[in-house]
């Protein structure tokens, strides 16, 4: 301990990185009820805390091995960690990056000089494919975790939470991929505070240092998951699982949908969008906090990196609620009968918020509705499926399927042969709680429907898809009644889109 407490405080890190503020998270302390705080290490000249191990680990580097130049593997943080501390030594580089990096972070490792080669599907796969490539050029190897100096340098972070807090802490939350980071706080802390309790925190899919502690040993993972790619690896460092089985009080590990709420919630506190890896932090805080029934303390969880790929908003936007256990999503079968999904609609989601609504006609017997509710929490969540059994329909929760999350929510409908004079109209109105069943008790029973979408966008008006089974020579009749109804609307009959997919 005491010999990683000196290289953490001699590291030579703030020639390349800066002292990052820990800001006070106003609403998610009221939210938590306890004072928490965020450690911004996604401030850093690269966006991540990486950058201070990889330029402590270079800054070590002789003269002669300057000359060889460095590798590293890297899923993108520690690339452009290394990438730009040996532009800084004025030293060349070549990084050997997952063929999955986000395009974001690849042109930022190149942006700083360094070549760049993709190999494998996770950082596993990038490093062996690395060794092959030292044993060609004789560079000298940067490891990510796995190093004294990498490790030190990480532990420069707690340095500065522990004089920016002024020793007011019960739990640091720490990502974990590799251990450094984790492991460089855990043995800074437990030397100097041993009382407060270092917390790490794993996606559910990328586990190996929570399997490792539990086995006492290092494992290695079959797979990882890749959507918090910074922390996408197999196998934790050998020098990082031995400090984090002295020094690391607990672990904690959250889903896809929990990593999603922690980058909404970090970005309502700062207004700054991180990266998966990034938030993983917050999301196992606010897991760890609930489940253990915590309030009152004094709480820091470090934003570890904002390398965003920007194509990942969709994504990530769609799975917070479900991660806040703020949406609720079911299968409702109905009765296939003029008037039954407004009866539906009307008796069980009038005053509901509604954030998504599938239906498509299927046969002349049953409906299936893929619905989506925002609900307060768990209980009522599970109350309404209650009450519709009590009624006596089939309703199934899927809210935890993620095939229905992540694929069959987009494929619910698709052509049917039952349809028989079907018009298409697409509809736009005030968006408030409520509004999907007004809409629909005022299109009332004259005409059966035989599609419907509805999607919240998250804007002022809702947008809804419905198709309608008109009998012979009743177009003009119901363009005449819509235009009384006052809802703007648009035809889309004979949009080609609708005929090649949807049409019957």
């Amino acid at each position: 301990m005491q010999n990683i407490l000196k290289m953490i405080l001699t590291s030579r890190v703030y020639d390349a990185a800066v002292e990052t503020p820990l800001e006070v998270a106003t609403d998610l302390s009221k939210q938590l009820d306890n004072h928490v705080w965020l450690k911004r290490e996604d401030l850093q000249p690269v966006f991540s805390f990486k950058i201070r191990g990889a330029y402590n680990r270079i800054a070590q580097l002789s003269d002669e091995e300057k000359k060889r130049g460095v590798i590293a593997a890297s899923a993108g943080n520690h690339a452009q960690g290394v990438a730009f501390s040996a532009q800084q030594v004025g030293t060349s580089a070549v990084i050997v990056m997952p063929a999955t990096t986000p395009a974001i972070k690849i042109s930022a490792v190149r942006s700083y000089g360094a070549e760049v080669i993709l190999y494998g599907d996770n950082y596993s796969e990038a490093a062996e494919y690395c060794g092959t490539v030292i044993k060609q050029t004789g560079r000298v190897f940067i490891h990510p975790f796995d190093d004294d100096y990498v490790i030190a340098g990480q532990g420069t972070v707690a340095d500065e939470i522990l004089r920016q807090s002024a020793g007011r802490l019960d739990a640091i939350f720490v990502p974990v991929g590799g251990g450094g980071l984790i492991a460089g706080i855990a043995s800074f802390i437990k030397a100097v505070c041993p009382d407060v309790k270092i917390v790490g925190v794993e996606p559910e899919d990328s586990d190996a240092m929570s399997r490792s502690l539990a086995c006492g040993s290092r494992i290695k993972l079959d797979s990882v998951g890749i959507f918090a790619d910074g922390v996408a690896v197999r196998e934790v460092g050998a020098r990082t699982f031995e400090l984090c089985r002295q020094y690391v009080d607990d672990m904690v590990q959250v889903s896809t949908d929990e990593i999603c709420s922690g980058i909404k919630t970090i970005y309502q506190e700062t207004r700054s969008i991180v990266e998966p890896a990034g938030a993983l932090a917050v999301a196992g805080m606010k897991k760890y906090v609930q489940e253990n029934d915590l309030h009152g303390q004094h709480l820091v969880a470090v934003n570890s990196g904002a390398n965003m790929n920007f194509d990942r908003l969709r994504f990530v936007a769609e799975r917070t609620q479900i991660g806040e256990k703020k949406e609720a999503l079911y299968a409702v079968s109905i009765p296939e009968q003029p008037g039954a999904l407004r009866h539906f609609c009307t008796t069980f989601l009038a005053g509901r918020n509604i954030t998504e609504f599938n239906y498509r006609l299927s046969d002349r017997k049953q409906a299936y509705i893929f619905v989506g509710l925002s609900v307060k929490d768990s209980q009522e969540r599970e109350d309404f499926s209650n009450s519709l059994s009590d009624e006596e329909y089939d309703c199934l929760d899927i809210t935890d399927n993620d095939l229905a999350k992540t694929h069959i929510r987009y494929m619910v409908g698709g052509h049917s042969r039952q349809v028989v004079g079907e018009f298409l109209y697409r509809f736009w109105f005030p968006e408030r709680p409520g509004a999907l069943a007004r809409f629909l008790a005022a299109m009332g029973n004259s005409w059966n429907i035989s599609l419907f979408h509805y999607r919240a966008q998250g804007g002022d008006f809702g947008r809804v898809l419905i198709g309608l089974e008109l009998p012979a020579g009743q177009h003009e009749e119901l363009n005449d009644f819509l235009d009384v109804l006052g809802f703007f609307y648009v035809e889309e009959t004979s949009n080609p889109a609708y005929k090649r997919f949807l049409q019957g």
